[in-house]
């Protein structure tokens, strides 16, 4: 696997979404962690928890590449979403997360960050992305099936499912707009 994404590649793309906003995804960037940090505050706990199985407000930095979705609201550059991936020790695969803000759930927002972190893994190397979702989570399920994740049930745990995504061998889809 090839090294995470450090910040000096530029990763920036702008999108129109299909209600007519603009959106840029982009890796994030040092300067970005007061912005982070308020874009986290943004979270509703009920989404905080179904992202990170947990209701947490923070979490320790680790060997990840991490995309933003930023928009401007209010005529201000605003994080709205962040999704990233780790590698997984001794294995070809990754794990991923991914949240939006509850205002832009349902935007395109969320289908545009996964496709930019899906496609930045496999260039990276990756063959495999994988996650654990609450079996909860009603709205993360379909989403990621649209995606092509394959959903486990989880033998150890009847609350979480497994998703996992074959890396190294199709076409990723591209983003709309």
């Amino acid at each position: 696997m090839r090294p995470m994404l450090d910040y000096s590649e530029t990763l920036e793309r702008r999108h129109i979404l299909a209600d007519g906003r603009s959106v840029v995804i982009r890796s994030m960037r040092p300067e970005d962690e007061a912005a982070a940090r308020l874009f986290f505050r943004r979270v509703y706990p009920q989404s905080f928890r179904t992202r990170f199985l947990t209701l947490l407000r923070a979490f320790a930095p680790v060997d990840s590449t991490v995309l933003v979705c930023e928009a401007r609201v209010d005529g201000e550059p605003r994080l709205v979403g962040e999704a990233r991936y780790s590698p997984i020790p001794g294995s070809p695969s990754c794990s991923f997360g991914i949240v939006v803000t509850d205002a832009w759930h349902r935007t395109g927002a969320a289908t545009l960050l996964m496709l930019a972190l899906l496609a930045h893994a496999r260039a990276r190397g990756c063959e495999a992305m994988e996650g654990i979702v609450l079996r909860e989570n009603r709205g993360m399920l379909p989403f990621l099936r649209a995606l092509g994740f394959a959903v486990q049930l989880r033998p150890d745990d009847a609350t979480l499912l497994r998703v996992v995504k074959r890396l190294d061998h199709y076409d990723l889809p591209s983003p709309p707009g």
